[in-house]
């Protein structure tokens, strides 16, 4: 079998329809992600290496290589869209996490995307493909295109001068096989007109049929084989539906909880208001199977509170004529309201990028209307993919909690009661920066990352964005108060040697032994002082001390603490690596200067000398 995910491509605009199918918008998240999404998949250890003889479970694949982060936006459209991308950005944010892929997951499976990067379509680049992919990376395993994408070159593309150049272009830069027909209508003609040849369709085959061999697809009946029997049995067991429960609530975000209000009291009367508050579909967002046992919000709060009452208050996610008076009255009738909005497939997926960074219709009136009529401070759960800005509620002190629930999945429901009536202590992190609504202003068909003070420019993502921020990249709160100390770092200075004084060293000038030996530890102490144990995510970021508001997540880890107790999770820091940085040349260096290891409001300086 081969699956073709995961989707690792940076979260790079909050109004893109597919950022919901990624980690988030920061290239170490999204390649630590890749890495364990391939090996799990695949049949490997969580360390890797352990493939017997190479065998596979499941082919993954990683997509969609590159630069692929719009579908359909204000006319402008994936199939025909050209990504102006710097070399720069191409190094050190849009390629990582596909070359963690190859280099570490050990992914059997690419897939190039159907944009266009630079003018030239990812599918037909040979660059990209061979020369990055198979030589640089030392990808082994088949590519494929994306569905129809071999025939946008010709029909839509204007790239391919003919059907038969079209499959040309494409085997010749190093892809395989398409999701369609076109190779199959038109291979035979580019072969007889001498548009490739034998030997070029048999290193083809040889790609593809090598991972189908890995996959036992030729070692007898699939039934006899060691996975051959596996099935829905297999899926729908008590262990993977209490995994679905840990996975929805470690995600599940806790953005605001003015007072204390959470976690409520289990006696309390309750209403329920919402569109999204019913609805089992909403949960698993887009490319997923069926639910084994979907819970939605309403059935895991009721379980909860006996004296639950609901109202859909808008009856579409559109919110085009919400009951207003009716939710009104349902709220003033109870002791705690939870209010369950945000976003869906209708207004964002594949196909459909967002035009606005707002709750849509009258989402918004209908919150605050029921805010101001009850009783107590409300709870608003926001389930959506990509960020809204919801600074009326951020700011509003009559809305006193709020949970980003993302998609979250079969047992979303229980997990988001678990958290509200404090059977679980919240620890999730947001994984991209939740930008205001006048962001809509930059074009989504930017493809800048870093900020541009002369022209207004702000960049985009926590590392380079410099604008307000509704809640920023790695946000998320808890029951317990959490407070970090370095404990231990077993380096305070570098010092790399250099021929030229330039104020800065390229990575690959520095050498395997040195960058090895240039490792060091970071251990960070944790203190829980509140009185609920949680899971707490430790997050480490540099900063360099360089005029820039610039930070990067370069570690994270996570600690179990009791209450009151204490803990340190420890760091292997690899300065090759997570200190350097791309130049304008996409050539990674490390520059010389004060650095900062990062961790909550704690900071430890790293000097960097090159002499």
């Amino acid at each position: 079998m081969t699956m073709w995910s995961p989707n690792i491509n940076i979260f790079r605009d909050p109004r893109w329809g597919r950022g919901q199918e990624t980690p988030g918008e920061d290239p170490l998240l999204t390649s630590k992600y890749a890495i364990a999404f391939v090996r799990g998949i695949q049949g490997d250890s969580f360390e890797g290496g352990h493939l017997e003889d190479g065998r596979l479970m499941v082919s993954a694949c990683c997509k969609h290589l590159t630069a692929y982060d719009l579908d359909n936006w204000k006319g402008v459209d994936r199939f025909t869209f050209n990504a102006l991308v710097t070399k720069q950005d191409m190094t050190d944010t849009y390629n990582p996490p596909f070359r963690k892929c190859v280099e570490e997951g050990r992914a059997s499976g690419i897939m190039c995307a159907y944009n266009l990067v630079n003018g030239v379509p990812n599918c037909a680049d040979y660059d990209l493909l061979t020369k990055t992919a198979r030589e640089e990376w030392g990808f082994q395993g088949y590519i494929t295109s994306d569905c129809e994408a071999v025939a946008k070159l010709y029909k839509i593309q204007n790239y391919s001068a003919s059907h038969e150049d079209a499959v040309a272009d494409v085997l010749k830069a190093g892809m395989d096989i398409e999701c369609g027909s076109y190779l199959g209508d038109h291979a035979k003609s580019a072969l007889q007109k001498g548009k490739v040849s034998e030997s070029g369709i048999d290193t083809s085959l040889h790609n593809i049929f090598a991972v189908r061999m890995r996959l036992g697809l030729f070692d007898g009946h699939p039934s006899k084989l060691t996975y051959g029997k596996l099935g829905r049995t297999n899926v729908c067991t008590p262990e993977h539906q209490m995994l679905a429960l840990e996975v929805a609530r470690d995600g599940i975000v806790l953005l605001k909880n003015s007072r204390n209000l959470l976690p409520l009291s289990k006696a309390s009367s309750l209403a329920v208001i919402g569109p999204n508050a019913n609805v089992a579909k909403i949960l698993v967002g887009n490319y997923a199977g069926p639910p084994c046992n979907p819970i939605t919000p309403l059935e895991g709060l009721m379980s909860y509170v006996k004296d639950t009452k609901f109202h859909i208050g808008c009856e579409f996610i559109n919110c085009t004529s919400p009951a207003i008076n009716e939710a009104v009255e349902l709220a003033r009738s109870v002791d705690h309201v939870v209010l369950v909005m945000g976003l869906s497939q209708e207004r964002e997926s594949e196909e459909l990028d967002r035009e606005d960074l707002v709750l849509p219709g009258e989402q918004e009136s209908l919150v605050m209307r029921v805010a101001n009529a009850a009783k107590n401070p409300v709870v608003l759960v926001l389930l959506c993919g990509g960020p809204v800005d919801v600074s009326f509620a951020k700011n509003d002190p009559k809305i006193g909690g709020i949970l980003w629930g993302g998609y979250p999945g079969e047992a979303g429901g229980k997990a988001i009661a678990q958290i509200i009536f404090g059977d679980h202590n919240p620890g999730g992190r947001l994984p991209i920066t939740w930008y205001p609504k006048d962001f809509i202003n930059i074009p989504m068909t930017d493809m800048r990352m870093r900020a541009d003070p002369n022209s207004g420019y702000p960049g985009r993502s926590y590392r380079f964005y410099e604008g307000e921020k509704v809640f920023e990249f790695g946000y998320g709160l808890s029951y317990s108060n959490y407070s970090y100390n370095f404990a231990s770092v077993s380096q305070s200075k570098l010092d790399f040697n250099k021929v030229e004084n330039s104020g800065c060293i390229a990575v690959s000038d520095i050498g395997l032994d040195w960058c090895e030996k240039a490792k060091f530890s970071a251990v960070v102490g944790v203190e829980n002082a509140g009185i609920m144990g949680g899971k707490h995510p430790v997050l480490l970021f540099l900063r360099r001390d360089q005029g820039r508001r610039i930070k990067q997540l370069i570690g994270f880890q996570t600690v179990r603490l009791r209450g009151m107790e204490k803990g340190s999770v420890e760091f292997e820091v690899n300065p090759c690596e997570q200190f350097s940085t791309s130049d304008e040349d996409g050539v990674m260096v490390i520059e010389s200067g004060e650095h900062y290891l990062v961790v909550g409001h704690q900071e430890h300086l790293i000097t960097i000398n090159i002499v």
